[in-house]
């Protein structure tokens, strides 16, 4: 065998190694992935189907109402932005089965928008108190939907 033959014999296991490698590391936090919702379980919890595997992504930072009205409205208002839709996640952390991330909208029509984010400004969310949200965005659309008494924070309703 010549050199150039064994030259890229030996390139061509290095490459093979190295993908297969990558295949094995695990996603870090920063990581993004885009895909398709294909399914909205909950208002922070939906699965997206990137063309090789689906992934099962909870919304970071956030706490959504799991019961009543608000859970439904919740979960509608996140089926409207994003069910049927491209969409990117931005990982923050993973669990064994569910990726931790913000889900990113990616619509013609509304453009980009952080569903979490949303949810919190419309107040059919809180936001975490253990989530430190690195530019306030979080903090500063509760704030909004607190003084607008919007969700979680209209006024009870009479029965």
């Amino acid at each position: 065998m010549n050199d150039s033959r064994k030259k890229a014999g030996f390139l061509g296991c290095v490459l093979g190694c190295s993908i297969w490698a990558a295949m094995l590391t695990p996603s870090f936090a920063g990581d993004s992935f885009w895909g398709k919702v294909t399914e909205v379980r909950s208002a922070d919890n939906v699965v997206l189907d990137n063309g090789k595997a689906r992934f099962e992504v909870r919304l970071v930072g956030v706490i959504v109402p799991r019961e009543g009205r608000l859970a439904g409205e919740a979960k509608d208002f996140v089926s409207r932005l994003v069910l049927g839709k491209n969409a990117r996640v931005r990982m923050e952390s993973k669990s064994k089965d569910t990726m931790i991330g913000e889900l990113i909208t990616d619509d013609p029509e509304i453009g980009f928008k952080d569903v979490g984010l949303e949810l919190v400004r419309n107040g059919m969310a809180r936001k975490a108190p253990e989530y430190s949200d690195k530019y306030g965005d979080l903090a500063r659309a509760e704030r909004e939907a607190r003084e607008a008494r919007r969700g979680v924070w209209a006024p009870a309703q009479p029965r």
